[in-house]
């Protein structure tokens, strides 16, 4: 109880998150999620036995550090892997906290490649680490995002516990090469330093080309992920760990102290997703509809009558598009709400004011009905001269 008040006394609002479970069920047309339209557990297990044997299920405590059967398809993502490697949690978010709170001291330095996703560098920040911000650079010339080496290099010291990375990216789509993966692990390895890689949009490619995993790179590389992007089952509520089997140890330990085990419903419904013949249709599905839907988006950012800026995502269901009309992301989107009941996300939830991002993994008309909404409140908001 004291450890759980302390934190809840030094952790920041995580705007993000408290932004979308706020809203997203209030409005018509949400688009700020990250991920594809959800599956049903039908869908999922189809009307056979499979189903059957669900409701049969004894809704006991499960495994709490994950079922070995779920732990060993897990374990078979990444090579070498056994289910030792492996810690089941809540979701990854829970994944993200067990091991940032294992491994984050008072006073140790993590560099954290942005913008990203913004929880790890919230808990590092609770937790009394000094976070160092790595910013991506927008290279043209390649057409993508990347990662700054040489800036990485003048970001580390001493002091550095760990290196944060989330790719493929969020918000921008971009994934880390083989070569840049291990540029980062060759840094971490000199250093004694961790690196905590976020993987999971991994398998949400656009060109079904699934991105490489930091997995493998080095003796001190914890790889999180989960079944809410790439796979459209983020109502399972299920992520994980995969790193050393000691550090796995202790993160179990420390899961003991939040969720305790997943659910057992979601722990089963999870092995069979994870099945080599489900996780290939899963994936091929989310790849589908982003093939699909990402032009779309794109067409639309080209011909709504308002400058925007983008690069084309290389995975995620979103496009992370900069605009020009003089006014705060915020602003813009808490109008936007209010007035169309349409839920985009604010670049200054990632520390980019100026940009939305644009979720396109729902359905195509709904997604187009939405940027509709958008563009008409858009032309309303340039009416107005500025002040």
């Amino acid at each position: 109880m004291a450890l759980s008040i302390l934190v809840a006394m030094r952790v920041k609002p995580f705007a993000l998150e408290r932004f979308q479970s706020k809203w997203e069920h209030q409005v018509r047309f949400n688009l700020s999620e990250s991920g594809v339209r959800p599956l049903s557990v039908r869908q999922l297990l189809g009307d056979g036995g499979a189903l059957e044997a669900l409701l049969d299920t004894p809704l006991i405590y499960t495994q709490t550090n994950g079922t070995p059967a779920l732990r060993e398809r897990i374990a078979a993502l990444y090579p070498g892997a056994s289910a030792a490697h492996v810690v089941v949690t809540n979701g990854g978010s829970e994944a993200n906290f067990v091991t940032t709170w294992r491994l984050v001291q008072p006073g140790d330095e993590v560099v954290v490649l942005v913008p990203t996703y913004m929880q790890v560098a919230g808990l590092v920040a609770a937790f009394g680490g000094i976070v160092r911000e790595w910013p991506m650079v927008l290279d043209r010339a390649a057409g993508r995002w990347r990662p700054d080496l040489d800036a990485l290099d003048a970001l580390v010291g001493p002091a550095t516990r760990a290196i944060v990375l989330c790719t493929p990216n969020n918000p921008t789509g971009a994934r880390l090469t083989a070569a840049e993966l291990d540029a980062v692990a060759a840094v971490a390895a000199r250093l004694g330093a961790w690196v905590v890689s976020d993987e999971i949009y991994r398998g949400a490619e656009l060109d079904g080309r699934e991105s490489p995993s930091m997995w493998g790179r080095g003796e001190r590389v914890v790889v999180t992920s989960g079944l809410s992007k790439a796979y459209g089952l983020p109502g399972l509520r299920v992520g994980w760990a995969a790193g050393p089997p000691d550090l796995i140890a202790s993160l179990w330990e420390c899961h003991d102290y939040t969720s305790i085990a997943p659910g057992a419903l979601s722990d089963q419904l999870a092995t069979a997703a994870l099945s080599p013949e489900a996780r290939a249709r899963l994936l091929a599905r989310t790849q589908g509809i982003l093939r699909e839907n990402v032009p779309r988006v794109e067409t639309w950012l080209a011909g709504c009558g308002h400058a925007f800026d983008w690069l084309t995502p290389e995975a995620g269901a979103f496009l992370f598009a900069r605009y020009t009309l003089p006014v705060n992301s915020t602003t813009l989107v808490t109008r936007l709400r209010d007035e169309e009941s349409v839920l985009v996300v604010p670049g200054d939830h990632f520390g980019m004011d100026g940009y939305l991002r644009l979720g396109a993994g729902e359905d195509a008309t709904y997604v187009l009905a939405g940027l509709a909404r958008l563009e008409a409140f858009l032309d309303r908001l340039a009416a107005v001269p500025a002040p």
